[in-house]
């Protein structure tokens, strides 16, 4: 699941990110109210954390725009303002929780998983066999757990929240590892060739695209499965030094 944290204060923003990476999130960070708007409006996010005191365009202000532009996605707003009245003025903009600073971060985390399962109830993402539970982040076939990484499991959900479309490799790099794509790494390569082994009859599924990246197929059939045997032969799987 991807969260756009909207946060001005970088050392806020970057201890948040790694904090729910560890809990097998993607982020995105942004730091003014205007990049809000153009970012916060995609579908690419299932939870925007957004800061009241933002340069440019205050937090309620983005909220508010946000839904009157139509978009439901779950808003959790931080501020250190805890006066009843601000508090309502946040979810009157449309904020769906507040969360007053400072906080732990283990009340943020339960927050989190709160709004997610109200808006979508954690719901397991079915291909044939082969399973995806992100509340648990796991993948499962016929009900047992793989033995994936994190970051084989962070893969393997990014493909599959574009299911049938190309992913590059520079967008893999970048939000599966938070990291511009190096040409001469092979580290894409080498998950990728772990996480097919693990996937086993499954490994059809993720394909390459020579030139472009990879694309995980939903559907089923021996059509899929030999069309990715063509154009997954002769990757190295030697790993490099970057983990």
């Amino acid at each position: 699941m991807k969260i756009l944290i909207v946060e001005d204060s970088m050392k806020l923003a970057r201890f948040l990110s790694r904090a729910l990476t560890e809990e097998g999130f993607i982020v995105d960070l942004c730091a003014n109210g205007a990049d809000a708007l153009v970012q916060g409006n995609s579908s690419l996010y299932e939870l925007i954390i957004l800061d009241w005191m933002l340069p440019e365009i205050d937090g309620v202000t983005v909220c508010r725009e946000l839904r009157r532009r139509g978009n439901t996605t779950p808003i959790l707003m931080l501020t250190a303002r805890g006066e009843t009245e601000e508090r309502v003025l946040g979810l009157d903009a449309g904020a769906d929780d507040y969360l007053v600073k400072p906080f732990e971060l283990e009340e943020l985390i339960a927050r989190v998983n709160a709004l997610l399962r109200r808006s979508r109830g954690f719901r397991r993402l079915r291909f044939g066999d082969l399973e995806l539970d992100p509340e648990k982040g796991k993948a499962l076939v016929q009900g047992r757990p793989l033995p994936l990484t994190q970051r084989e499991y962070q893969l393997l959900y990014y493909l599959v929240q574009r299911a049938d479309k190309p992913t590059s490799r520079s967008d893999l790099y970048a939000h599966v590892w938070n990291m511009n794509f190096e040409p001469g790494s092979n580290l894409l390569d080498v998950h990728i060739s772990r996480l097919r082994e693990k996937l086993g009859e499954h490994a059809y599924r993720v394909s390459t695209i020579r030139g472009v990246g990879y694309r995980f197929l939903s559907g089923e059939g021996e059509a899929h499965k030999e069309a990715t045997a063509k154009t997954t032969s002769g990757h190295s799987t030697r790993a490099d030094k970057t983990q």
